[in-house]
């Protein structure tokens, strides 16, 4: 079989027009022996892609081909690897390399290994060429990365799991969601939905909170035992210092009262930060977690570990994101990258039709 050297995809080529995606060739690094190479069926359309191509995280390598949440056919794999077969339907998220060498690595913490990688955006060691990611007709990544899709889950649902799915999953098991535990979820977007469909599938009452109820319908239908609207005069009041855990999602930090979130913690209870708003942040001040001794944290995508357990619970429990499909392309991208930009999505957007746009080779 004859596989491909170069790969295609559409690349944003100036942040000043973040819209204009530019059908490019894509050179992939060089093929290692624990490499596999994936044909992609799907990509999920991330805020992350967002924040890049529009230059709110700062200086990029473009041209760039942005896309984290990719689901497509194992191809090629390479002589060494051993988790991964060919024609296999797998996925790759956000990460896509790490030394699997140091102390955090080998803890299943390879997420926070100095030397990881982003799945786009990255430069390869040794070769200067730029990682390219899923909205191309294929990816290369080492096995580690490269992760079964069981069989239940259908391609357009598990695509968006494979990064906001696990950003929201990963804090929540290692932060102790489960039954007799009481969870809240700040922010109803993407990551946020996630969010609730895992707590209440590990057990947990799990609150949603959001700046209004226009999306209290939505959470009552995936299972939220409460919703909080911090529109709402004295909202936070009655339910001071009765959650044990609060993930907060919200990707803007505009008019966010910490200290009224933060007094919903019980004593010792966490704060976990796993939205990226662009811009200078917030103030945080000593004096708004110490009447509770609440803890600030942060989490950061998950480990491979996580990603099989989180893809096999939504397998079990049934879990299924709320996506919009749409056909790939250089329009159908600026549709998508447009409404995520006004908020108009609910809950992800999943790109499909990969074969009608780039061929079935």
């Amino acid at each position: 079989m004859v596989y491909p050297d170069t790969f295609k995809g559409f690349q944003i080529e100036d942040p000043k027009h973040w819209t204009e995606f530019k059908l490019n060739e894509l050179k992939p690094k060089p093929f290692g022996d624990y490499d596999v190479d994936i044909k992609i069926q799907a990509c999920g359309v991330c805020a992350s892609d967002l924040h890049t191509v529009s230059g709110g995280w700062g200086e990029q390598h473009f041209p760039l081909c942005v896309g984290h949440e990719i689901v497509g056919t194992a191809l090629r794999v390479g002589p060494k690897v051993t988790l991964i077969k060919p024609g296999e339907r797998v996925g790759v998220g956000a990460q896509s390399y790490s030394c699997l060498k140091c102390k955090q690595c080998k803890n299943d913490n390879e997420t926070y290994c100095v030397h990881q990688l982003d799945t786009y955006g990255a430069v390869w060691p040794d070769t200067g060429i730029v990682s390219q990611g899923g909205y191309s007709t294929h990816v290369r990544t080492h096995e580690h990365w490269v992760f079964p899709i069981p069989a239940g889950l259908a391609t357009n649902k598990a695509a968006p799991m494979l990064c906001a799915g696990l950003t929201a999953y990963s804090p929540l098991v290692r932060n102790g969601a489960g039954p007799g535990k009481k969870v809240g979820i700040v922010g109803m977007g993407g990551i946020g939905h996630f969010g609730l469909l895992f707590s209440k599938a590990l057990g947990a009452e799990t609150w949603v909170i959001s700046r209004t109820h226009s999306k209290e319908a939505d959470a009552k239908k995936m299972g939220a035992d409460g919703f909080l609207a911090t529109a709402d005069k004295d909202w936070n009041v009655p339910h001071k210092m009765t959650f044990d855990l609060i993930i907060n999602t919200a990707s803007s930090t505009e008019n966010f009262d910490l200290a009224a979130y933060l007094s919903l913690l019980d004593v010792h209870g966490r704060w976990i930060s796993v939205g990226l708003p662009e811009g200078s942040g917030q103030e945080v001040k000593a004096q708004d977690f110490l009447s509770n001794g609440c803890l600030i944290g942060a989490s950061h995508l998950g480990s491979r570990k996580e990603v099989l357990a989180m893809l096999k619970l939504a397998e079990e429990k049934g879990i299924e994101s709320w996506v919009e499909e749409i056909p790939i392309s250089a329009e159908g991208l600026k549709t998508a990258l447009t409404r995520l930009h006004n908020n108009n999505v609910r809950y992800r957007f999943t790109l499909t039709d990969y074969d009608k746009c780039f061929g079935t080779e």
